[in-house]
């Protein structure tokens, strides 16, 4: 890297790396892998790496390729390939809690990608899968294990129901998160989203479909802020 130690940007020639993000937002840019080569991937994840030697930095939406190559290139690198995402550097200490409720197995790589999102990010991180309203009673069972979070992430395609049950049940901070999962008539899932924005629960959030990274950062800055101030 030929940058001065604190410029705000590295210019890595086919792309302009934010250096500068941790300082204004308290967290480190993000890589978004779909759209780049493998080698841009591993480029960028580096210089954010270097900038940020004491904490993870994460890469999203990365392909097999682009996940095998940072794998060779970077041995210090964490996959998670139902995420789709690689991470480098010590993961952060975490404060608060997040519990990610996801609908179904067809779900789990949206709610991995918020897992990961949020470990990130610095909350720890409860899962609790497959626990979608045609089963309700697996939910209802489960109250126990989110209803003392700071801040919860509901991942559903299909009628996108859950949201709305888990929002009746607690009222603790939700981001709901639609997946593209479903039938036909589910549209890629703007059925989700659109049942999901129509909820008749109050303090539901919505993001967009597959959104588990923007659920994942909007959730752990809840549960960190929560505890701040708590």
């Amino acid at each position: 890297m030929n940058e001065p130690r604190n410029a705000p940007t590295a210019d890595l020639g086919f792309a302009r790396v934010d250096l500068d993000r941790a300082r204004r937002t308290g967290d480190p840019e993000v890589v978004y892998g779909a759209g780049k080569t493998p080698d841009q991937v591993v480029e960028i994840l580096t210089a954010l790496s270097e900038r940020h030697p004491a904490r993870a930095v994460l890469a999203t939406r990365l392909d097999a390729a682009a996940l095998d190559l940072i794998a060779s290139r970077l041995p210090g690198a964490s996959l998670d390939r139902v995420a789709r995402a690689a991470t480098l550097g010590p993961m952060p200490a975490t404060q608060g809690t997040v519990a990610i409720i996801a609908a179904g197995t067809s779900d789990a790589p949206v709610a991995a990608e918020a897992a990961l999102t949020v470990r990130v990010h610095g909350s720890a991180v409860r899962r609790i899968d497959d626990v979608g309203v045609a089963g309700i009673h697996r939910l209802l069972e489960a109250r126990a294990e989110f209803a003392d979070a700071d801040c919860l992430i509901v991942v559903a395609g299909m009628e996108g129901a859950l949201p709305s049950v888990v929002g009746g049940l607690v009222g603790v901070p939700l981001v709901a998160v639609p997946t593209s999962v479903g039938y036909g008539a589910s549209f890629g899932g703007l059925a989700a989203l659109l049942a999901m924005l129509n909820s008749c629960a109050p303090g539901v959030s919505v993001v967009n479909i597959d959104n588990g990274y923007g659920a994942g950062v909007f959730a752990a800055r809840v549960a960190r802020n929560a505890r701040e101030r708590g």
